[in-house]
């Protein structure tokens, strides 16, 4: 069993921001793959279903983004999960410009606040995350202001098609692996 974690802040006043690239990439699993919704558990939104023959956990932590990690770590000890072979984290990342994803089994928080918490909450950086690009902070810009901003409308199209490759990437690391999906969806 996976557990998919897609980082966000809940409440229409954040929907469509930077900050909720995790939030989109869920919605689009839920839609893919047919996962009912089974309420909230965990702090969180819940859906339970299957990725091709893997069982999943499909979860929007309530939490909002800087703590993350307790729901996520409520969840992993509840289901006695191995994070760095069961769990899978969809974030958005500002060093990415839109429309790019990146993949990784493991590392730093590279400043997301809520990779930041999980990792604090979980006690390791070993476990698969899927980044989505949001484009740098422009120089007059408040970092805060900048992940709760909203696309224009030419980098809204990259970023949509980015959502879609991160869905598939997360299907992907579910049916054949991490490396596979590295290697397919990881380009310069």
């Amino acid at each position: 069993m996976y557990l998919i974690v897609g980082l966000g802040n809940p409440g229409p006043k954040y929907d469509k921001t930077r900050h909720n690239m995790g939030f989109d990439v869920i919605d689009r699993l839920v839609e893919e793959y047919q996962v009912p919704q089974s309420g909230t558990r965990f702090h969180s939104m819940l859906g339970s279903g299957r990725i091709g023959s893997e069982k999943v956990l499909l979860m929007k932590p309530l939490t909002y983004m800087n703590l993350s990690g307790n729901a996520v770590r409520e969840a992993v000890q509840f289901y006695k999960m191995d994070p760095s072979t069961q769990l899978i984290v969809i974030s958005d990342d500002i060093a990415l410009e839109p429309g790019r994803i990146r993949i990784r089994g493991r590392g730093s928080d590279g400043g997301q606040n809520g990779l930041k918490h999980i990792i604090s909450c979980l006690g390791t950086d070993a476990f698969a995350r899927v980044r989505v690009g949001t484009g740098a902070k422009p120089a007059d810009w408040d970092l805060a202001d900048w992940v709760l901003s909203r696309f224009q409308a030419e980098d809204r199209k990259l970023v949509d098609d980015a959502l879609e490759r991160a869905s598939k990437a997360v299907a992907m690391i579910v049916t054949d692996g991490l490396d596979a999906a590295m290697n397919k969806y990881n380009v310069r």
